[in-house]
């Protein structure tokens, strides 16, 4: 057994933990490991190297991808899906893990119909793939976007300002709304639900009458106010996978509170910030779990298939039912948040 193994999409923290965890379980089953690089463009450009033992030494603790990674779509590339079968039967790979988000499991999902023999594990800090209660990321974008509240309440109380922290989450608001509790922000808003500027507002001014000159802010990139139909966005142009580059909300935002409430504001856009770093223990242990399942799913041929963690079991479940729309945050998560605006 050949087994192929690649990185897509964004990049995030623990996904060299999940490459260990293939690589070793894969080599104690006597499978041969081929490392793909640069995501889906290594197997479009025939970009591949064997994995070993010594080629995962140490990189537990590292973040980002040891494969590289990409944003390439075979699908949208002339030959693109020919020339993956082609240097799939060349390098005799029998199966695929994939590791990555929706677009990166989407394309192995599509591939399946192609005979190509898939296993995914989800990767990505939005958290919102269904079928998994976490994602390979998450925690560590979580931890890095807490600390920066906690930094930010004390530059906040210090000069009477709104500070705005702007964190990732296309349309789903996992990373603000955990980040938002756990770092006692004072309003949270999240692409699920368009927020009201006018109660934003209200509950700064709220908290003025009640002595405290100083509010936080945290807000998903993919959060807009009601009425407005489209995500603010910082360019125009799309991916491979015809994703806009989100990013402009939290500037409008402080544009308009300052006005309305002419507290100074300030916004901090942490941006690729919450890819990068060490794992969080949480995420690397996560990882390994879940790339030792990935591997059992291959033995036992559980393919078109995506490996997840529910309720701190290892299962796996099908791409048709992994790829079924975003998982959204928990309202009653939400609702809970707001007890403490």
């Amino acid at each position: 057994m050949k087994i192929g193994l690649l990185t897509g999409g964004g990049d995030s923290s623990a996904i060299n933990a999940a490459i260990r965890a293939v690589v070793r379980k894969a080599l104690d089953e006597h499978y041969e490991v081929v490392g793909i690089m640069q995501g889906w463009r290594g197997l479009v450009e025939n970009m591949m190297e064997p994995l070993t033992m010594r080629s995962v030494s140490g990189i537990l603790h590292s973040g980002g991808t040891i494969l590289g990674t990409s944003r390439t779509n075979p699908f949208k590339i002339d030959n693109g899906v020919d020339r993956v079968l082609e240097n799939l039967k060349a390098h005799s790979i029998d199966a695929l893990v994939v590791i990555g988000g929706d677009d990166t499991n989407g394309v192995a999902h599509r591939l399946a119909e192609f005979g190509v023999k898939c296993v995914g594990i989800p990767q990505t800090i939005d958290n919102d793939l269904p079928g998994t209660d976490y994602s390979i990321g998450f925690d560590t974008a979580v931890e890095v976007a807490c600390d920066a509240l906690d930094k930010l309440h004390t530059t906040a109380s210090s000069h009477h300002r709104i500070m705005i922290l702007q964190v990732m989450g296309r349309d789903a608001g996992w990373i603000a709304l955990i980040s938002g509790i756990a770092g006692g922000a004072d309003n949270i808003l999240i692409p699920e639900i368009p927020f009201l500027l006018e109660e934003v507002v209200e509950r700064i001014e709220m908290r003025r009458r009640l002595g405290k000159e100083f509010s936080i802010i945290v807000v998903s990139e993919g959060a807009k106010p009601l009425g407005r139909q489209e995500q603010f966005t910082a360019s125009e142009r799309r991916d491979a996978f015809g994703h806009a580059r989100l990013g402009g909300v939290g500037n409008w935002l402080a544009g308009e509170l300052e006005a309305r409430t002419g507290y100074e504001s300030r916004i901090t856009d942490l941006g690729h910030v919450q890819r990068g770093g060490s794992p969080t223990v949480f995420d690397r242990v996560l990882a390994t779990r879940l790339g030792v399942q990935a591997v059992e799913m291959v033995k036992n041929g559980a393919f078109d298939q995506m490996a997840c963690m529910c309720r701190n079991e290892l299962n796996s479940i099908p791409y048709s039912e992994a790829l079924a729309g975003i998982k959204t945050v928990d309202m009653q998560f939400y609702e809970m948040a707001m007890l403490f605006y």
